[in-house]
Parts: structure tokens; C-alpha cells; sequence
């Protein structure tokens, strides 16, 4: 059975033209091809402090192109309209998904309203996932399901919002731009039962890349809208009675070397070390680039080839023990910059030299996001 991305526990300077996540031009990567083995893995001394909190449920982070520091707020538990019943439970409209933004010392909310569901069953909520900007005024924004895409219409007109990509305007305003859950529904790329999760997106010139952690696939939209896919992630080796871990994609972003990497966070039981940062180039099958972690939301790159992951949970299995924040030197060695995170969804590199955090991500009210010095 297919396992979407559930986050819950039982369960800034100016950019110059394009993206909120392009490194600067750097040697390309030492591509470790099948990499998968730990190494060891020593905790820092770090700095960190709070630079916005009171979030709900906060996810995936950008930087603007006014040199704003945003991450996209899931929403809240509230129910305002319909519901549909799907595995694990009813999923309710509750329209409190938004956007915060960090600009000039003041923390606000730039866009409110936007598409979210209330989870019953594992009390998560689902809506608003990840950002990317393309140029000024264009930011782009996935909007997450988790089920079967058929179930959308049970909530009414307003279900046709979900399992998308939609683009936001600085007045607040938005619209769909693609629908990513219709092609898992028409295509099924990755096989078993229909699932879709829109999460991960990179905005680029004329066309955005976004992955879906329900349909275990990446898929590329054109400027047009249409959707097309790009690669399917395979799954892992799982102890029983589980047996395969599906890939569960997260984060999407373009590497120093052109090519395209995603992370995974897997699927159930979740077990340390199998979640994995892949290197896609289309037309190719994927390869890891690093493997040996566990349930990754989310990762970067600095500016000098250092990769920074990080891990939701770090038990042996399911989602227990604090979220990790590890850096990947450019020769591969990793150490630990904080082993004290709660349930971390997001990761950025700031131009200060400082790492930014989406902490609590599973939570209303109290999310924050992290300035992290290592």
C-alpha cells in the first residue's frame, strides 16, 4: 500500500534573476553513484534563535526576490465546509492555508485563505507544501492532498484546488496553474493504488519541476500548464510485515552541476537510513547521490558545494527521536549541526552564512522557523 507524506508524529539578500534556490556556480558535485553507507556523524556547537514564530503548520521556505525570507503555512485543524472519507479518515475543508513572510525585521502574513484539509485520522493537516519564485511576482506554490485524487470532488468546487500547483500573485492573489493530481489519476506512473501529494517545487524560466510524495514521481509543468513526467523513485527494502518502503519525494532543487536532485522521506515503517537525496537527469533512471538518512522533508546547497539535509525524526523506525539538521561536506563527510529539532520541514542557506529551519512543522500556533549559525 502506497504510504503518503504524513507530518505528524504518531503517523536574505536580493536573488538576481530566477529562483529562490540555484547555488552559485560552483565545481560540480562529487556524484557518489549508489552512495548509501553512514559515515560518522559528530554534533557541532551551533547558534540558533527564533526569527518567526507562531506558524501553522510551517513547511517549505524561499527566499523572495525583495530579499524576503517566506515559508508556506499548511493551515489549521479548523473545519469550515465539506468533508470526504478516505484512508485514514475524513479529510475536512478547512481553507486556513497561507503564506508569512520575513522582510525588514517584520513577520506577516502575505497571502491567507489558500487550500488546506484537516486530516481526522492522523490529525495532520495537508495545504500549502512549498514555495519557489520565478522573477518578481511569481511565486509558485504546491498545494498537497494526500489520497486518491478521485476523492477531490467529494469536497465540493473547492476540491479542485488541491493536488496542484498554484501560482501566487504579491496582491495575495492566486490561481491554479497545473494539476498535478490529474496525471497520477490518468497515468499512475509509479503503479499501486492511486495516491497524490503535490509537495516539493523549483521555479525555473518557462516551466516548474514538482514532486509528489503520494505518486512517488517528479513531474515537470510547462508554461502552458501541461503536465508531464519527468521520473518515478523507487521503493526500499523494509523489515516485515512491510517489506517495501515506498520513496516518498520531498524536496526538489537544481545542483551545481545542472542536473536535477530530490530527497526522500520513504514510507512506512520509516527506518533509519534508507531515505536518500537522488540525482535525476531526465531520459536517465535516478541514482542516489547520498543515501544513509532518514525521512528527509527537505535539504540545500551553500554557495560553496556543502549540502545541508534535513531529517524529520531520527528513531530506527516510525517518526520518534528530535529532527537533525546535517551537513554533507563536499567530500562527503557529515556532521550533525543540530540533533535538538522538532519535527523540522523545511531547510534554507541564507546569504548571511546562517541555515533557516521550518521548525514544528506538524504543529498549530507555535511553528517557527530557525536561524541556525553552525
Amino acid at each position: 500500500m502506497r504510504t503518503t507524506l504524513i507530518l505528524s508524529v504518531p503517523a536574505v539578500m536580493t536573488l538576481a534573476a530566477c529562483t529562490d534556490r540555484v547555488p552559485t556556480t560552483i565545481d560540480p558535485p562529487d556524484v557518489r553513484a549508489g552512495a548509501s553507507a553512514k559515515r560518522d556523524v559528530p554534533v557541532a556547537a551551533a547558534s540558533v534563535s527564533v526569527v518567526m514564530s507562531n506558524l501553522n503548520n510551517p513547511r517549505g521556505l524561499a527566499w523572495g526576490p525583495e530579499g524576503g525570507l517566506y515559508v508556506v503555512e499548511a493551515g489549521t485543524t479548523a473545519v469550515t465546509t465539506n468533508c470526504v472519507v478516505i484512508p485514514p479518515g475524513p479529510s475536512c475543508y478547512s481553507g486556513t492555508g497561507a503564506v508569512s513572510r520575513l522582510w525588514k525585521g517584520q513577520q506577516e502574513r502575505v497571502a491567507t485563505g489558500l487550500p488546506s484539509v484537516f486530516r481526522m485520522g492522523p490529525n495532520d493537516v495537508q495545504g500549502p507544501q512549498d514555495i519557489s519564485f520565478q522573477g518578481r511576482g511569481n511565486a509558485y506554490v504546491t498545494i498537497g492532498f494526500a489520497g486518491p485524487p478521485a476523492a477531490r470532488a467529494g469536497l465540493g468546487a473547492v476540491g479542485a484546488s488541491f493536488g496542484t500547483l498554484i501560482k501566487l500573485t504579491p496582491n495575495g492573489q492566486w490561481s491554479v496553474e497545473a494539476d498535478i493530481s490529474a496525471l497520477e489519476a490518468a497515468t499512475n506512473p509509479a503503479g499501486g493504488p492511486l495516491d497524490s501529494n503535490p509537495y516539493g517545487v523549483l521555479a525555473e524560466p518557462g516551466r516548474e519541476f514538482v514532486t509528489d510524495a503520494g505518486g512517488n514521481s517528479v513531474f515537470e509543468v510547462a508554461a502552458n500548464g501541461a503536465v508531464s513526467l519527468v521520473t518515478t523513485l523507487p521503493g526500499t527494502p523494509a523489515p516485515p510485515p512491510f517489506n517495501q518502503s515506498e520513496s516518498v519525494p520531498t524536496e526538489v532543487i537544481r545542483g551545481p552541476d545542472g542536473a536535477l536532485y530530490v530527497s526522500t522521506l520513504t514510507g512506512a515503517p520509516f527506518v533509519a537510513g534508507s531515505a536518500a537525496i537522488w540525482r535525476v537527469v531526465p531520459g536517465s533512471a535516478p541514482t542516489v547521490y547520498e543515501g544513509g538518512f532518514k525521512a528527509i522533508t527537505d535539504f540545500d546547497w551553500g554557495p560553496d558545494g556543502t549540502l545541508y539535509v534535513v531529517q524529520y525524526a531520527s528513531a530506527p523506525l516510525f517518526f520518534g527521536g528530535p529532527g537533525l539538521l546535517i551537513r554533507v561536506a563536499p567530500g562527503g563527510a557529515r556532521t550533525t549541526i543540530s540533533s535538538s529539532l522538532t519535527n523540522p520541514t523545511g531547510v534554507l542557506v541564507g546569504p548571511d552564512g546562517a541555515i533557516y529551519v521550518s521548525n514544528r512543522g506538524n504543529a498549530v500556533g507555535v511553528g517557527e522557523v530557525l536561524r541556525i549559525v553552525p
